[in-house]
């Protein structure tokens, strides 16, 4: 299977393209860290829009790390979203559930401090808010994401990914206002395959890329 990017940074590239077209008013680019950030922050560049985190960790099954039964994300609410069909065939329950969600709230609050030294969020109530990822491969993480943002009251909520399964997109769909996904592969086997280069993103590497994007926006408003 040949890649169908070379790496995130063109990925972000070919996305803003697309979304440039849409004429979005007033937008702000929300990543999914760690991956989904060098592939936002093309887009935000492109579309001179701020950059900021979305941030959801993924809750694994019992003995399935890898294997999402459920997601939280920071925001109104308590931002869990479960999965039950996936919940009843690992035999998570939502005891297991809730307690998971306990250390992953604290590591939400560990890395937005980590990766925005303080930096408030940026404001999202009547924006165009783009959540952009480096692929979706289940989907739980980004509808976490998705459900709690929408509660935070954009004008228009848009989803952009360089690639996801054609069934996820079509699930994914009616949460959000405009979907993007440039790449819909019926063999879907995992997010990295279609990459060239999808080396693991750094806590570093979001740190740097996050403070370039802050320092051009502080440019712009001068």
């Amino acid at each position: 299977m040949s890649a169908m990017f070379a790496d995130r940074s063109e990925a972000g590239r070919r996305l803003a393209r697309t979304l440039a077209s849409m004429k979005l008013i007033d937008p702000v680019v929300l990543a999914l860290p760690r991956g989904g950030v060098p592939v936002a922050a093309e887009v935000a560049a492109v579309l001179h829009a701020p950059l900021d985190l979305l941030l959801v960790r993924k809750i694994g099954a019992p003995g399935q790390r890898e294997l999402a039964v459920a997601a939280v994300a920071e925001g109104a609410g308590n931002g869990l979203v479960l999965d039950a069909e996936t919940m009843e065939v690992t035999g998570a329950t939502r005891a297991y559930v809730e307690r998971e969600a306990i250390g992953e709230r604290a590591e939400i609050a560990r890395r937005r401090a980590l990766y925005l030294g303080g930096r408030a969020p940026a404001p999202i109530e009547g924006r165009a808010a783009v959540v952009v990822d480096d692929g979706i491969a289940t989907g739980t993480t980004v509808r976490a994401a998705l459900q709690v943002l929408r509660r935070r009251h954009p004008a228009r909520l848009v989803l952009a990914v360089p690639v996801a399964p054609p069934r996820v997109v079509a699930d994914l769909r009616p949460l959000v206002d405009d979907l993007v996904c440039l790449e819909q592969p019926a063999a879907f086997y995992a997010v990295g395959v279609h990459y060239a280069d999808f080396h693991q993103v750094s806590d570093e590497e979001v740190i740097a890329v996050l403070a370039r994007m802050a320092r051009a926006v502080k440019g712009h408003a001068r």
